[in-house]
C-alpha cells in the first residue's frame, strides 16, 4: 500500500520504498532519507535574490553565496521539485523526514487503500477551475466543490 507522507512522496509500505507522488518513479529504502534517490542542484543565492542595490555597492540584499547556497532537490524521472534548502556550503542535506516504517505497516494493516482524489497533492483535490469574461476581461475562479469542507 503506498500512503502519502508529502505533497509529492509518498512511501510504499509493501517495497518499504519512497516514491515520487507524479510519476511514481521509487528514489530509494524509506528507511533512508529520500534526498539520496533525488538529483540535487546546488544554485547560488544571487540567481533567485538578485541585488537590489547598485553594483557599486560591496552589500546588497543579496545573501552571500560564501555563506549560503540554495539546494534544489528533483526527482531524477518527471524532474518534479520535491524540496529546497538554504544551507551553508558544504553542509550536507538535512534529515527533514525519518519514520518509523514499521509502526506505519502495523498503522495501516487493516486501513482501507487511500482514494487519492480525495486528498491533496500534486493537483488540488476538491476544486473546481472555471474560466470567463467580464467586459472583456477574461480571468479564473477556484471554487471548492460542494460538501467537500
Amino acid at each position: 500500500m503506498k500512503v502519502p507522507m508529502t505533497e509529492y512522496l509518498e512511501i510504499d509500505l509493501d517495497s518499504e520504498q519512497w516514491h515520487c507522488r507524479v510519476c511514481s518513479h521509487k528514489l530509494g529504502s524509506a528507511r533512508n532519507s529520500y534526498k539520496e534517490g533525488l538529483l540535487v542542484h546546488a544554485r547560488d543565492p544571487r540567481e533567485i535574490h538578485k541585488p537590489i542595490l547598485d553594483t557599486a555597492y560591496e552589500f546588497t540584499f543579496a545573501p552571500d553565496p560564501k555563506w549560503m547556497q540554495i539546494v534544489e532537490y528533483y526527482c531524477p524521472e518527471c524532474g518534479t521539485m520535491m524540496e529546497v534548502e538554504y544551507l551553508p556550503p558544504g553542509h550536507p542535506p538535512l534529515h527533514d523526514l525519518e519514520f518509523d516504517i514499521d509502526a506505519l505497516k502495523k498503522q495501516w494493516a487493516n486501513r482501507p487503500p487511500i482514494d487519492l482524489t480525495k486528498i491533496a497533492g500534486p493537483e488540488p483535490a476538491g476544486v473546481d477551475y472555471h474560466a470567463h469574461s467580464h467586459g472583456g476581461r477574461a480571468h479564473t475562479h477556484a471554487h471548492t466543490k460542494s460538501g467537500d469542507r
